[in-house]
């Protein structure tokens, strides 16, 4: 029988691959530190160590990579919340999944993933043409906290008058602005993630 000869199309994809992953890679943390509108693709290149016309072999345009890097922040966020909370026990009480949602969140954007630090920072900042994705993206991890607050509030968790939209809206924009303001000087994070339960837990648990 005849040996099949290692596959040169299997190999040139993987070397593809990773040199898309490392423009995105690069894409977020310039994101990150510089902000949507200061963001260029030779601060990109230089970043992942390649010449800028190589970008355009993956990406059509600025704003197709940096979609992509906006759309990878949130959905990776939610991925790795909701891979949170599916592996804890069923036993858990509602007010405990919020607090661990808290923390997923909280660790997740400071110290994991420099996408979701860059889709936090510049949600603001994208113009029209480009926000569908991200809206659509964010839509879906809104959801995800929108059931934790609600299951909350029927189990009968909640401090009486809670409003459920304002409280969920206050909770999540607190986890986003930490992006903004922590560094590793500031705090340790396990100190950040503890402060935030103890807010979350003695502001709207019973």
């Amino acid at each position: 029988m005849a040996r099949k000869l290692p596959s040169r199309t299997t190999s040139d994809d993987t070397k593809s691959a990773r040199t898309r992953e490392r423009i995105l890679d690069s894409t977020a943390a310039v994101l990150s530190r510089k902000g949507y509108s200061e963001t260029r693709l030779t601060d990109v290149a230089e970043e992942a160590e390649l010449q800028s016309p190589a970008i355009y072999y993956y990406f059509k345009s600025r704003e197709e990579l940096i979609e992509e890097v906006m759309w990878a922040g949130i959905a990776h966020m939610r991925e790795h919340v909701e891979g949170v909370l599916a592996a804890l026990p069923p036993e858990t009480s509602a007010m405990d999944r919020i607090l661990a949602a808290a923390e997923a969140h909280l660790r997740f954007s400071l110290s994991v993933s420099s996408y979701t630090t860059a889709a936090i920072r510049n949600s603001g900042q994208m113009p029209e043409r480009i926000r569908e994705r991200h809206e659509a993206e964010r839509a879906k991890y809104g959801r995800v906290w929108r059931k934790l607050f609600k299951d909350a509030a029927d189990d009968g968790e909640l401090r009486d008058g809670v409003d459920l939209l304002t409280v969920r809206m206050l909770v999540i924009g607190s986890l986003n602005w930490a992006a903004e303001w922590w560094t590793p000087r500031t705090s340790k994070i396990d100190n950040v993630v503890e402060q935030a339960r103890q807010l979350i837990s003695n502001g709207i648990a019973k």
